[in-house]
C-alpha cells in the first residue's frame, strides 16, 4: 500500500515536474526568444495610427490671386468581404454607379478583384475618373451609407468615407503650361508645380495613441506625435488679368489664322517681372488626361521652341551697330541683292528701292542693309559677340524645366551674313527674345527673365522676396536710347514702316516684325513660315514689353506685320489701360482735304458700258460684254477718289488679269478671288509687280510697304 502510495506521489511529483519546465521554457520563449515579436503586434494592435494631413502650397499672382490651390476631395474605399458577407455588393454597385457616374463594370471589378491566395482585398479605394471624389459629393455618399446600415441593422456595411484634399486650379486652362499640374497620384509633372516642387510640397503629420480593445485610450499609454508642415506659398509675377488678354488674343488668332502653336510673352521690361506667358495648344489642368493623346497642348513654346527668328533679330544687329558708332540713319546704299561669299542676297523685294538711305531701310526691312551692317561693318567676330552678350546661345535661367539655350553655330561667310538679318545658323527662343528687346527698353541691361515674385513659409513666417538681377550691360543707355527712336519709325510711320499694323492711338511703340522660313528635313520648307512681332510700349518710358510669335498661319498673308502685330497691339493697348499708364501721343485730327477724297461708291450694275457717268472715278472695265454684271467695291462703301473701280461686264474670265500696281493687298485679294486666279504673295503692303502664269491660272504679286500709286484707299 505504501509503495502503491509512493509511485503515486512520485508520478503526479514528476508530471507536476514536466509541467513546470514546460511552462517556464514557454515563458522564455514568448518574452525572450519571440518577445520583440509579440511586442510589436501588441504595439500595432493598441496603438491607433492617423495621418495629419498636410496642404500643398498655393500659387498666386502677384495680387494674390488664386492660381494654384488645394481644395476639400473625399476618399471612398470599399471593404469587399464585408460587402459579401451581408450581400449588399449589387446594391452598393448600382447606386454607387448612379451616384459617381462610374460604370458597373468597373465598380463590380474593384470588390470582386481577389489576392493571389485567393482572398478578397481588405479594402479597395475607389477614383472617380481616377481623381479623388470633388467636395460636395461626400454628403450623397454619407446618406446612402445611413441606408444601407438602416437596412441592414448595422454600422459596417463595408464604406469607408474619408477626407482628403487635391490640386485645383481655379482660372481652369489660364496659365497652364506656366503652371504646369499635379497628377491624380500627387505628383508634379510639368511646369511651376515641377521645378518649384521642393518649396511647394508639404509633410503630412502623423499622432499614435495606445488603446485597449476597446479603442480607449490607456491611462499610461505613449503618444508619438509629428506636426504636419505645410508647404510655402508662392507668389508670382503674373498678372492675372494681363494673362487673361494674352490668352484672349491667342484665342482670337486661333479662330482667324488655325496656326500650328502660337506663344505671346509680356514682361516688365525695367525689372523683367513676366507679368503673362502663354502659348496654343493649350490645357486644362483641372482635366488633364482630355488632351493625354496631344502632347503638343503641354508644350511650353515660350521656352523650349527655337525657331529662326527672321527680321526681330535685326534689333540685335541695329544695337550693335549704333553702339559701335557704325549706322548713320542718313547714309546711302543700294537695295536689292548682295553678293558674300558663297551666296547672293536678296531684299523681300528682289528689285529693291533704288537707293536709299539705313534708316529708310531699317522701315521697309531690307535684309541686304543688315548684311551691310553686320556682316561688311560690324565683322563676324564682333556681330557674335554682341549677338551672344545679348543672351542668344544660353538659357535665360527662368524658373521653368525644359528651358532650350538656342543654337549659334555660324562658321561661313554666309553663315555671319545671313544670321545678321535672323536666318542661317542661328535660333533663338521667345524667352531670349523678350529679354533681348527689353535690354533695348531699360537703357541697355540684360536682365534674367523671372515669374516668382515671393516665397512665404507659413509655418515660420519667413518671407523671401525676389530682387532684379542684372546679367550684364550690352549697349549703353545713349545707344538704347537711339535704337528705341529708330525702331519707333517703324512703327509710326504709316506709309512704308513694316511694323504699323502695330501703331497704337495715345501711344507710342518701338517695334520689329518678323517672317522667318521654317526648316524641315534641313531644307527650307515652301510656304512655311514663322512670324512675330516684337516691341515695347510707351517709347518714352517703357512700361510693357511684349513678343508674339506664331508658327504656320493658314493667311494668304502670311507677315509678322499683318498676322503677329495686331495681335501685339490688342495685348499692349489693352494692358496699359489696365494699369493706368498716361499717353504720351497726341493724335492730329483729320484734315478737310484728307475728308474730301473719300466719297461713296455708286452702283453700276446692269448698266451700259455707253451710259457710264463714271463721276470723275478711274473706272476699269473687265471682260467684252456690253452691261455690268459684277463691280468691285460693291455701291455704298466708301472709297477714295482716286481708287480704281473694276467692272465686270460678261461671266467670261479674261485670260490675263488687269494691272493691280498701287492696289494694297487685300484689294489684289478681292480681284483675284472674282476672277478665279490663285494669288501667290511674297511681302507686305502694296502690289509693285506681278506675274502671271496662265497654264495655271497663278497670279504672283509683290508687295512692298511704299504706296506706290495714288490709286490706293485711304
Amino acid at each position: 500500500m505504501i509503495k502503491r502510495v509512493n509511485k503515486r506521489t512520485i508520478f503526479l511529483s514528476g508530471l507536476l515536474s514536466f509541467m513546470f519546465v514546460v511552462l517556464i521554457a514557454r515563458v522564455f520563449q514568448v518574452q525572450v526568444v519571440q518577445g520583440g515579436t509579440y511586442l510589436a503586434l501588441a504595439k500595432q494592435t493598441w496603438a491607433k495610427d492617423n495621418v495629419i494631413a498636410a496642404n500643398r502650397g498655393m500659387i498666386t499672382d502677384k495680387n494674390n490671386k488664386p492660381l494654384a490651390m488645394n481644395v476639400n476631395a473625399y476618399n471612398l474605399s470599399l471593404q469587399p468581404q464585408r460587402i459579401y458577407h451581408l450581400h449588399l455588393q449589387d446594391e452598393i454597385v448600382e447606386k454607387l454607379s448612379l451616384l459617381l457616374g462610374s460604370s458597373e463594370a468597373y465598380l463590380n471589378g474593384l470588390i470582386s478583384k481577389k489576392k493571389s491566395d485567393g482572398n478578397y482585398f481588405v479594402q479597395v479605394e475607389v477614383r472617380n475618373g481616377g481623381w479623388l471624389l470633388d467636395s460636395g459629393m461626400d454628403d450623397k455618399l454619407v446618406k446612402l451609407k445611413a441606408a444601407l446600415q438602416k437596412e441592414k441593422s448595422t454600422s459596417d456595411v463595408g464604406m469607408v468615407i474619408e477626407q482628403a484634399d487635391k490640386r485645383f486650379y481655379p482660372d481652369n486652362s489660364l496659365a497652364s503650361q506656366l503652371l504646369g499640374y499635379v497628377n491624380k497620384e500627387g505628383v508634379p509633372i510639368m511646369g511651376l508645380e515641377k521645378s518649384l516642387d521642393k518649396e511647394l510640397k508639404q509633410t503630412d503629420g502623423r499622432i499614435i495613441a495606445y488603446q485597449d480593445g476597446s479603442s480607449i485610450e490607456l491611462p499610461n499609454g505613449t503618444i508619438s506625435y509629428q506636426k504636419p508642415v505645410n508647404g510655402k506659398n508662392i507668389t508670382l509675377t503674373i498678372d492675372e488679368q494681363i494673362q487673361f488678354y494674352v490668352e484672349d488674343a491667342l484665342r482670337g488668332l486661333q479662330a482667324k489664322y488655325n496656326p500650328k502653336s502660337a506663344s505671346v510673352i509680356v514682361a516688365d521690361p525695367n525689372t523683367m517681372d513676366i507679368l503673362a506667358l502663354a502659348n496654343i495648344p493649350s490645357f486644362n489642368p483641372n482635366a488633364f488626361w482630355e488632351k493625354a493623346n496631344d502632347l503638343s497642348a503641354f508644350y511650353n513654346h515660350a521656352i523650349r521652341s527655337e525657331y529662326e527668328p527672321g527680321s526681330t533679330f535685326k534689333i540685335v544687329t541695329l544695337a550693335a551697330a549704333v553702339q559701335e558708332g557704325l549706322f548713320d540713319p542718313n547714309e546711302k546704299y543700294r537695295s536689292g541683292s548682295i553678293k558674300v561669299p558663297g551666296r547672293t542676297i536678296h531684299d523681300i523685294n528682289p528689285q529693291g528701292w533704288g537707293t536709299i538711305t539705313f534708316l529708310e531701310g531699317l522701315k521697309r526691312s531690307s535684309n541686304v542693309e543688315f548684311v551691310k551692317l553686320g556682316y561688311e561693318k560690324l565683322k563676324p567676330a564682333k556681330l557674335e559677340q554682341y549677338i551672344r552678350n545679348f543672351g542668344f546661345g544660353s538659357p535665360t535661367g527662368i524658373e521653368l524645366p525644359g528651358e532650350s539655350k538656342g543654337v549659334i553655330t555660324m562658321k561661313y561667310p554666309s553663315d555671319f551674313a545671313a544670321a545678321s538679318y535672323g536666318q542661317g545658323e542661328v535660333q533663338v527662343t521667345p524667352i531670349q527674345q523678350i529679354a533681348a528687346i527689353s535690354a533695348i527698353a531699360n537703357g541697355g541691361k540684360l536682365m534674367q527673365p523671372h515669374l516668382v515674385k515671393k516665397i512665404e513659409d507659413p509655418q515660420e513666417g519667413n518671407v523671401v522676396t525676389s530682387k532684379p538681377t542684372v546679367v550684364r550691360q550690352v549697349i549703353s543707355k545713349e545707344t538704347a536710347t537711339k535704337v528705341g527712336q529708330y525702331l519707333e519709325q517703324v512703327v509710326s510711320d504709316r506709309v512704308i514702316g513694316s511694323g504699323r499694323y502695330a501703331y497704337m492711338n495715345g501711344y507710342t511703340v518701338a517695334g520689329k516684325t518678323g517672317t522667318a522660313n521654317k526648316v524641315e528635313n534641313g531644307e527650307y520648307a515652301e510656304g512655311k513660315h514663322v512670324v512675330s512681332f516684337i516691341g515695347y510700349a510707351p517709347v518714352s518710358d517703357p512700361k510693357l514689353a511684349i513678343i508674339v510669335i506664331v508658327d504656320e498661319p493658314n493667311s494668304e498673308v502670311d507677315g509678322g506685320g499683318v498676322v503677329a502685330a495686331p495681335v501685339f497691339k490688342q495685348i499692349m493697348m489693352n494692358s496699359l489701360k489696365y494699369l493706368k499708364i498716361p499717353e504720351d501721343r497726341k493724335e492730329q485730327q483729320p484734315t478737310d482735304e484728307g475728308n474730301q477724297q473719300l466719297v461713296t461708291m455708286p452702283s453700276y450694275l446692269g448698266k451700259g458700258i455707253q451710259e457710264l457717268n463714271k463721276n470723275g472715278l478711274m473706272v476699269k472695265t473687265i471682260g467684252s460684254g456690253k452691261k455690268v454684271i459684277f463691280q468691285y467695291p460693291t455701291a455704298g462703301v466708301k472709297i477714295n477718289k482716286l481708287a480704281p473701280i473694276y467692272l465686270f461686264t460678261d461671266q467670261t474670265i479674261n485670260q490675263t488679269p488687269p494691272d493691280l500696281t498701287g492696289l494694297p493687298l487685300i484689294d489684289a485679294l478681292s480681284i483675284a478671288r472674282i476672277l478665279k486666279f490663285e494669288l501667290n504673295v511674297s511681302g507686305e503692303g502694296f502690289v509693285v509687280s506681278q506675274r502671271f502664269d496662265p497654264k495655271t491660272k497663278s497670279l504672283s504679286v509683290v508687295l512692298d510697304t511704299e504706296l506706290k500709286s495714288s490709286l490706293t484707299k485711304q
